[in-house]
């Protein structure tokens, strides 16, 4: 996809970071949270830049051969445009590289644009978290994928 790219995230991007999180999710993470993430040697994010602007994030725990996704997220206007696919397969590209062979993640059961982009990039459900978005009460799906 031309103009679309990717980077490893840093500090620098908390500002645009935030703004995607605050209008992605209805419990969004602080920013004090995205500062001790983004400073943890165990995590690994990648932000998504269309024409060098921010438009998306993903990261995840990198623990052994395992990567645990925590967040991610496109911003709104950028959605159902296919950014979310490019942005999830470099980054498995990338984890993979890493040395993960596998990659799990939580989704909230109702978000069907989430589970079917996930399905489609090869992730298989294999479990439920009864409430675990507990704020909505909705239950996260357990979804991995295995190289």
């Amino acid at each position: 996809m031309e103009n679309l790219s990717t980077r490893e995230a840093t500090v620098e991007d908390l500002d645009d970071i935030m703004a995607i999180e605050d209008e992605s999710f209805t419990a969004p993470w602080s920013r004090d949270s995205w500062e001790r993430e983004l400073n943890n040697p165990l995590t690994y994010y990648e932000v998504l830049l269309y024409h060098d602007v921010i438009i998306g994030y993903v990261g995840a725990w990198l623990l052994g051969d395992q990567a645990h996704i925590g967040n991610v997220a496109v911003g709104g206007e950028f959605r159902s445009n296919g950014y979310g696919r490019y942005m999830m397969n470099h980054y498995l590209f990338a984890v993979y590289e890493k040395g993960m062979t596998s990659a799990t993640l939580e989704v909230r059961d109702d978000n069907i644009p989430a589970i079917n982009l996930y399905e489609s990039l090869g992730f298989q459900l294999e479990g439920v978290r009864k409430n675990y978005y507990a704020h909505v009460k909705r239950d996260g799906l357990i979804y991995w994928k295995r190289w």
